[in-house]
Order: structure tokens, then sequence, then C-alpha cells
């Protein structure tokens, strides 16, 4: 499946294989066959137990590996191609789980400015960028302060000013809410829905939090390195024993809905959040 405008989609993966340690007897396949298209625009969430090949996927998709077979398109930049590499990784920008493993520099706005002054940007481009990517995630105020006094889900919004400034059409999230507290990871989620609805920024987001999944329209889920399940949202995680199979959990709302519905309750549709959950469960006003 492929949403967004159904145009040239931005990345397209094709059979795509990558397995660590190739050519000997510790030889791990993380990616297996693999086809997928992701559409500009698009919000996708990406789901599976632990080793199903979510974060191998993610690091072909920006050229951090090369396949093992099969290939990566991405804005038709194929990732194979070594003169392709930087174009792509300027594309795909990604965000991981340690905030602090990202931050290279001791002041914020210098920070957001080192991708843009690795490509050789004017100084007024740079500072422009950096000061709209901050307003972006509403850190701007914060341009001046050290990096390590800022909380989790502050540093990770600075981080995702640092992709914005390279002018990524793609973020991709591998994990990067599950060691914020539920404000830092509150912030980082509006902002990622935020720049999806305002500014069309394409975004995959890997999680472990089916609650997190359950905002993107697309999900997609993996099971030992292949793509086991891929659909709308609601679609995906009505599919409750599939799920269970791939030691999968189903989104609370989706799960309470689901249980309401089996008691007899009125429950229109397939809600994932509390708000669609109140109006599935809204009874129409009695006439008199």
């Amino acid at each position: 499946m492929s949403g967004g405008t159904g145009s040239v989609p931005l990345i397209q993966v094709e059979d795509l294989q990558y397995t660590y340690h190739a050519g000997t007897p510790q030889a791990v396949t993380a990616v297996d066959g693999v086809t997928l298209s992701i559409a500009r625009g698009e919000y996708l969430a990406l789901i599976g137990a632990n080793g199903s090949g979510k974060s191998t996927l993610a690091k072909c998709l920006n050229a951090l590996l090369q396949p093992g077979a099969g290939r990566v398109l991405v804005d038709g930049l194929d990732t194979r191609e070594r003169e392709a590499v930087w174009a792509v990784r300027q594309r795909v920008g990604m965000v991981f789980q340690n905030p602090d493993n990202q931050l290279v520099a001791t002041v914020v706005e210098e920070d957001v400015a080192f991708g843009p002054e690795n490509l050789g940007l004017p100084s007024a481009e740079i500072r422009r960028r950096v000061e709209e990517a901050l307003r972006t995630v509403e850190m701007w105020e914060y341009r001046s302060h050290a990096p390590h006094l800022l909380s989790g889900g502050q540093k990770q919004r600075v981080a995702i000013a640092g992709m914005l400034a390279m002018r990524s059409a793609c973020l991709i999230l591998d994990e990067a809410t599950a060691m914020l507290d539920p404000q830092g990871r509150s912030e980082v989620l509006g902002v990622i829905e935020r720049l999806n609805r305002d500014e069309g920024v394409t975004i995959l987001h890997i999680t472990h939090a089916m609650e997190e999944a359950a905002l993107a329209p697309r999900v997609v889920a993996m099971a030992a390195g292949r793509v086991a399940l891929d659909g709308a949202a609601a679609e995906v995680f009505e599919q409750t024993e599939t799920l269970h199979g791939l030691r999968l959990e189903v989104p609370p709302i989706a799960a309470l809905a689901q249980s309401l519905r089996a008691g007899g309750a009125p429950v229109r549709g397939r809600p994932l959040r509390p708000a669609e959950l109140v109006e599935a469960l809204a009874l129409p006003a009695r006439s008199t």
C-alpha cells in the first residue's frame, strides 16, 4: 500500500534484503525481501517485535546501510550509488532513541547549524534556516541554551530542528520517544504531527508504543524481516489475533472499543483515539 498524493513515491523499496555478517557462520538476515512504497507527505508508523527488522530497514532508507540485494530509491536516487549517499541523507533525516547521542555542539543554535554548515551554505542562509527550524519546533527561545540543560523532549525537538535545517523531506524517528517522560513524549509527538500536517514532511515513526502508532494514518507491521501487515491504522489494529501472533498489542482505545462492542455497546466505526471513542459512543439526542 502507498498513501499520500498518488504521485511518484518519495521512497521506493524493492525486494530489499540486508544480512549482518554476510558470508560468515554468524550471518543474520534482518531484512528479507521487503517491498514498500512511501508517498511524499505520508505519515507512517512502523511496528514490530524486537528483532523484526524495523531499525535495519530504517537505516537502509537513508543509506546508513547498503542493500545486500534489491534496492532503495529516495527521490529517484539509488542508495547503492556512492555519489548519491550524501544527497539521500539530506532528504532522509533520522532521530534516534537517546537524544544525548545526537547533539554535537554546546549551544542549541550551533547544533542546529551543524548540518547546513557542512553543506557549505552562506552564513545568512544558515542563520535563516536555524531560526526557521527552531521556531518550527518551538525552541527558538532556547537558542542560546546549552543542550545538556534541556529536558529529554526539548533535546529531541532540537535534534528534529537539525534535520529540518538540512531541508529533510522525510523524518525517520527510531524509537525517538522511548526514553522520554510523558511530557517530553507529548512534545515530540505534537511536533511531528504538526510537521506532517502543516509542512508536508514525510514521517516514518518506528515505535513499540501502540498508542503512538495509532496516531499515524498508515501502519506497517514487520516480523522476521518481512512486512506482515500494511494498511490504514484502523484496519491493521482490527486484526487482533494476527497482531498477538506477531507479539504486538492493540492500542488501548482500540482494545477498549472492541471490548465495549463485544459487551453489546453501540460503538460506531473503529476509534483509535480518546476523542474518537467518545464520538463513537455518543448517542443521538432524543427528540421531545
